[in-house]
């Protein structure tokens, strides 16, 4: 079987892990953390990071850190992974779920902006939510398969109704806006998740970065159960998101590849476009005007009215052949757990999100293995099979 995302584990990793085993620094204290921290915020393009065991734990303290609280509302794209709106349930708010933009997959700003102007008042200097009487207190942008959402206009609303951004970039390192790195583009803080199926790997992990010293401050603060001092002192109920060293380890040596993986990554995504471009019925990953798309994840979405029956149809031929194909999100208003979240009408993410079909996409992916993915792709839809 041709696996659709596994990492590329032929670096440093060994060694590292290695050298945190000969000096028993494998928990959450050691050197390969800070050293992790200060290279993500680099890829960043921010002036700090701080690492957590998780990319949803470091989105739910992100939130917690920026003063989301209990029973306010965040606004959110319902084309998301789950452990988005999870997140800011964590925190104790509800998500508010709007549709996305064809062009990029990602929040689609002027939705957000008909919504804040028509359902939205001020009461006591606080934005509140019409529907449900709630605080809006932050926007949370996903940057979908590394794609940045259009962050000038995001930022824009945000300044205008007094609003935080935390923005969950999992996928997004490598990214680029408008000749800026992913997070330095004006959010409060942007998370980066370093799971197994990512570009870059810690075995697991995550990470966020920011500009604002005091609020990476606080941030780590909350992810390291809040102690203060030697003793056993702590001044708030906090969290225990730290990440080990060996996870960082593993993290360092995957981070020194960075450039190459995303270099990688953007090579495959080219020769499937290449590949498919004059087949009928179908759209290639989005490339927006204003993104360098780190390119996670590769292959292309059906867009007919059967797109989702031929999506599945697909998807089953591939596996048979030996090839590991699969759908993307289920948009998160069709979740169990956000069933009666408030939300936009969804007329874009409605008709993608059915279609996608993800296509092997390792960085180590054998050219000889993406071309038989893209013959036997090929075959299917010219009836070859």
């Amino acid at each position: 079987m041709i696996p659709l995302c596994v990492p590329n584990i032929s670096g440093n990793e060994g060694k590292y892990l290695a050298e945190c085993v000969t000096s028993t620094f494998v928990s959450t204290i050691g050197p390969f953390v800070t050293r992790f921290e200060k290279m993500v915020a680099e890829a960043a393009g921010s002036r700090g990071a701080v690492a957590t065991s998780a990319g949803t734990t470091a989105l739910h303290a992100a939130l917690v850190a920026v003063g989301v609280k209990r029973d306010d509302i965040v606004i959110c794209p319902a084309l998301t992974f789950i452990a988005s709106a999870n997140a800011i349930s964590h925190a104790g708010a509800t998500p508010w779920l709007f549709d996305v933009d064809w062009s990029s997959w990602t929040i689609d700003p002027i939705v957000v902006a008909h919504e804040l102007a028509n359902g939205t008042e001020r009461r006591g200097g606080e934005l509140i939510h019409i529907e449900t009487g709630r605080r809006i207190s932050a926007i949370l942008p996903v940057f979908t398969l590394g794609i940045p959402a259009d962050m000038d206009a995001i930022i824009g609303i945000a300044r205008d109704y007094g609003l935080k951004v935390v923005v969950d970039g999992a996928a997004a390192l490598g990214a680029i806006y408008k000749g800026n790195m992913s997070g330095a583009l004006g959010a409060d803080l942007t998370m980066y998740s370093f799971n197994g199926n990512k570009t870059v790997t810690a075995g697991g992990g995550g990470a966020v970065a920011g500009d604002d010293e005091a609020l990476l401050t606080r941030f780590r603060h909350l992810t390291t159960t809040g102690r203060v001092g030697a003793d056993y002192d702590h001044d708030v109920a906090a969290f225990n998101y730290r990440m080990t060293n060996l996870q960082a380890a593993v993290g360092c040596a995957q981070m020194e590849r960075l450039d190459d993986f995303v270099a990688a990554k953007r090579r495959i995504a080219a020769r499937y476009e290449d590949a498919f471009w004059n087949i009928e019925g179908i759209n290639n990953f989005p490339e927006p005007d204003w993104a360098g798309s780190a390119a996670w994840f590769s292959g292309f979405a059906f867009h007919d009215d059967d797109a989702g029956e031929r999506s599945y149809a697909l998807r089953a031929h591939l596996r048979e052949e030996g090839i590991d194909a699969r759908p993307f999100w289920k948009p998160m208003h069709n979740q169990k757990p956000y069933f009666d979240a408030p939300r936009s009408p969804m007329p874009v993410t409605d008709r993608l999100w059915p279609g996608v079909v993800t296509l092997p996409c390792s960085t180590h992916l054998a050219e000889a293995e993406q071309d038989k993915v893209i013959e036997t792709v090929l075959n299917w839809f010219h009836g070859k099979h």
